[in-house]
């Protein structure tokens, strides 16, 4: 395709007042694949990266409760027999996140062994999938659980905690049979236990897949009529068609427009008004592109361009929506076969920075006074008046784009002089996944391969100094195929000594006279 159709000038007044506010919902919650996986040093690292240029509030994993935390044993012996209860794991992996800034946002599954009414399961690692045999267990799990993360960080803090039931139980992968009825009752179970610990711990729910949005009227039917607890709706969001398998590892799949995360987002609202649930806050603790672990995309500068117009409107339908997943430490198929692999991860394994990553640290550059944005743009203001703008190439779910973007805007009420610093990131620039194909696709680089792979996985830096005319400039910004740009105005005062001139290095007359010939 040649380059897509340049945006018209578009003028914007750095002093104008704010058109709205940018919130930082982007980046209140991010995914983990399973709570196990925390304790991995790679999940550590990559944590750790992420927390630096990003910042991340909220985390949320699968598995607490599965037998790979050692939560529950079941003991009989000398006519006594109960449940014992260890939480050492859970412990490290939320000492984890909090050393690092980020609370827990508690899904409370799968199974643990001991207590499943069944032996279903699903992933690689195999979380059991029924409900629990006897529901006075799974509600002293619970409350065992709560009671004890009261007691090691404070109900003030556990408060903060929202606490989900159950991960997608409209697909009978994740619950049995899908048994709607068995779920309502599960929720209403696990709500009543955790108000039972104290009434102001959070608790929400359905946590559905997209498809099967019908449950949240019929879930805000039945909570309403047997009078269970619920603070907040939670549901996930991708939009990807059916997969075809690769030979090995890999899938291909459709993709429909980005527009249709923002409508599945938007669809509680209007699915719920007038119910028991209207107007609670909305949680979308799950959204992407491709909702398999194994598809390419994640791995490419498409994702980023693609993704940039949802993360900077979502907010206006959700009050946090967490991308799946922070990096690839996840399991679910199997182990990856490869450094690169197609994971949901904003980082590679040994931290590598896909061109989503970028999207998001580009983000948190940006300033909350949204000035004016477009299909391909926003323009911010940051505190001390510098400007911050994202710029991206428009993606429709269907065309493959091998030529670059213009964006043009005129900007005003600027400073005498402004540097400008351009970052960027597409096809070419600032791609992990572009530089690992060119080292010829290592499944195992070497340590020398790896260093490579980190400097080419940064954006390209330009920056430039300018003299406006009369706080006038036209910004024309060309974005690279499939390109994202954070392009970042600061007021930048010419403060050169006198004598400061290039002209004189090599003992030239410098601006005042002639510079000496060779």
């Amino acid at each position: 395709m040649s380059p897509t159709t340049p945006t018209h000038p578009g003028v914007v007044d750095a002093t104008a007042p704010a058109r709205r506010v940018l919130t930082d919902a982007w980046r209140s919650c991010i995914g983990t694949g399973r709570t196990r996986e925390v304790l991995h040093a790679d999940y550590r690292d990559s944590l750790r990266v992420a927390q630096q240029e990003i910042g991340f509030r909220y985390a949320r994993a699968h598995g607490i409760l599965h037998d790979d935390m050692g939560v529950v044993t079941r003991y009989d012996r000398d006519g006594r027999s109960g449940l014992h209860l260890s939480f050492g794991y859970v412990d490290q992996v939320i000492d984890t996140w909090l050393d690092a800034g980020v609370r827990p946002f508690l899904e409370l599954g799968f199974m643990p062994h001991a207590l499943a009414s069944g032996p279903d399961t699903v992933f690689w690692w195999r979380g059991n999938i029924t409900p629990p045999r006897e529901e006075s267990e799974w509600v002293e799990l619970v409350q065992g659980l709560l009671r004890h993360l009261v007691a090691r960080y404070g109900i003030d803090e556990v408060r903060t905690w929202p606490v989900e039931v159950w991960n997608e139980p409209n697909l009978s992968v994740f619950w049995k049979d899908a048994d709607e009825a068995a779920y309502h009752r599960l929720y209403e179970i696990t709500a009543r236990a955790v108000k039972d610990v104290d009434a102001d711990l959070p608790v929400g729910g359905p946590a559905i897949s997209p498809g099967s949005d019908e449950w949240l009227p019929r879930f805000a039917e039945m909570v309403a009529a047997r009078d269970v607890p619920c603070d907040f709706v939670s549901k996930h969001a991708y939009t990807s068609g059916p997969a075809e398998h690769l030979p090995v590892w890999g899938v291909n799949q459709t993709l429909r427009a980005p527009e249709h995360l923002l409508e599945q987002f938007a669809t509680p609202r209007d699915l719920l008004a007038g119910t028991a649930l209207a107007g609670l806050p909305l949680h979308i603790t799950e959204f992407s592109s491709s909702y398999r672990p194994d598809n390419a995309i994640h791995d490419t500068a498409y994702q980023a361009a693609y993704l940039a117009p949802v993360l900077l409107r979502g907010d206006a339908h959700a009050a946090s929506f967490s991308y799946w997943t922070l990096c690839d430490v996840f399991e679910e198929v199997g182990i990856p076969t490869s450094i690169l692999h197609g994971g949901f991860g904003l980082l590679g394994h040994r931290q590598l920075r896909k061109p989503v990553f970028h999207l998001y640290a580009f983000l948190a550059r940006l300033g909350a006074d949204v000035l004016a944005e477009g299909p391909d743009h926003v323009v911010t203001r940051r505190p001390d008046g510098s400007l911050a703008i994202l710029a991206w190439q428009p993606q429709d779910g269907v065309t493959w784009h091998t030529g670059g973007h213009r964006v043009r805007l005129a900007l005003t009420g600027l400073p005498g002089r402004v540097s400008l610093v351009e970052r960027h990131v597409d096809d070419e620039r600032g791609n992990v996944r572009a530089a690992w194909r060119a080292l010829g696709s290592p499944p195992e680089p070497t340590p020398a391969q790896l260093d490579d792979l980190h400097a080419l996985a940064e954006p390209v830096l330009t920056s430039r100094g300018v003299t406006t005319a009369g706080g006038a400039l036209d910004l024309d910004l060309a974005v690279g195929a499939h390109g994202i740009a954070l392009v970042e105005v600061a007021a930048a005062p010419d403060l050169r000594l006198p004598w400061d001139d290039d002209a004189r290095l090599l003992g030239g007359a410098g601006d005042a006279g002639e510079v000496a010939g060779s």
